[in-house]
């Protein structure tokens, strides 16, 4: 193996710290935006110069060795600072840049999140976005991911949480079910009808609703039906099919409420704790974030302000 001196190790001890970060040869490359080849190619050469193993390698994940360890813990606050000043000085004046990487819950992201983003890009040729799209809950700094949407602001102190947009959500159904079961005319009256829910862990699946305009107590109602699911798209898809009465967020049920396929069930009612009532774009904190980052969030929050 071909040496390298000391002083021009800067490259390799920075990407074992990506490697560090992201726990896998496969994540560390993407990361940097290079092979995974070149990237083992650079620790081996590090291991060469320090005359010991710094990582252990398995078929499935990376482990740093007990040296590696501590090189990457030394090198974490100078190589933060390093990247803090470039970004502020790179990214202080010109045309936004960069790499965005966004995670949001798949509905939201297919139906609302990316025509939004398609027309940030057009205006920000410079600035590429991956989105990531998941009903799962990412570890945004273990993943290596910018920016989250999310329905939930309980977060880590290490996170900061920006209001997006409201978001409820509405009891719909097909008028080919309708037509066949009728509508029910309060919330009692859903015990009696095929629901498709989201699936609570063991609980009995229930709806709570509030009057809208009466201010009544809250009811709630168990549900029983023959889908449930954790995907929303896959339960409208079911309540469309004439399958049963469905709660959705209302991203999710607005395209085919506004086409006549859904009928709004028990529009005078309010559902209470099934969704919350705003989605976050979701950070971790930093005292410098990347331009093409926070261009991007402010580009979000204005575009899904109201008319």
């Amino acid at each position: 193996m071909k040496d390298v001196k000391s002083d021009a190790l800067w490259s390799h001890l920075h990407w074992l710290t990506v490697l560090a970060e992201q726990g896998s040869f496969t994540r560390a490359a993407d990361r940097l935006e290079v092979s995974k080849a070149a990237m083992s190619q650079k620790i081996k050469e590090l291991e060469h110069v320090a005359g010991l193993p710094l990582v252990t390698r398995t078929t499935r994940s990376v482990r740093l060795t007990s040296a590696g360890e501590k090189l990457v813990e030394e090198l974490r606050q100078p190589f933060a600072q390093i990247e803090q000043s470039f970004f502020s000085v790179r990214d202080s004046s010109g045309p936004l840049r960069g790499l965005v990487r966004v995670t949001a819950p798949v509905a939201f992201a297919r139906q609302q999140l990316v025509p939004h983003i398609t027309a940030f890009l057009r205006e920000h040729p410079q600035v590429r976005v991956q989105l990531e799209v998941s009903d799962r809950l990412i570890s945004l700094a273990s993943e290596g991911f910018d920016l989250a949407i999310r329905h939930s602001d309980t977060l880590p102190e290490t996170h900061v949480a920006l209001p997006l947009c409201a978001t409820r959500a509405q009891v719909v159904a097909s008028p080919t079910y309708l037509a066949r079961y009728g509508m029910p005319e309060t919330p009692q009256a859903l015990s009696g009808h095929q629901c498709l829910y989201y699936p609570r862990g063991t609980e009995t699946p229930s709806w709570t609703f509030v009057a809208r305009l009466t201010g009544r107590e809250p009811v709630t109602v168990n549900v029983t039906g023959p889908f449930a699911t954790n995907n929303s798209e896959s339960i409208r898809d079911a309540a469309l099919d004439g399958l049963g009465i469905a709660l959705l967020p209302d991203f999710s049920a607005r395209a085919a409420l506004g086409d006549g396929r859904l009928v709004e069930v028990l529009p005078e009612w309010q559902t209470v704790g099934a969704f919350a009532e705003t989605l976050y774009v979701v950070r971790p904190w930093s005292a410098q974030v990347p331009r093409a980052v926070s261009g991007f969030i402010h580009w979000l929050r204005e575009a899904f302000q109201p008319v």
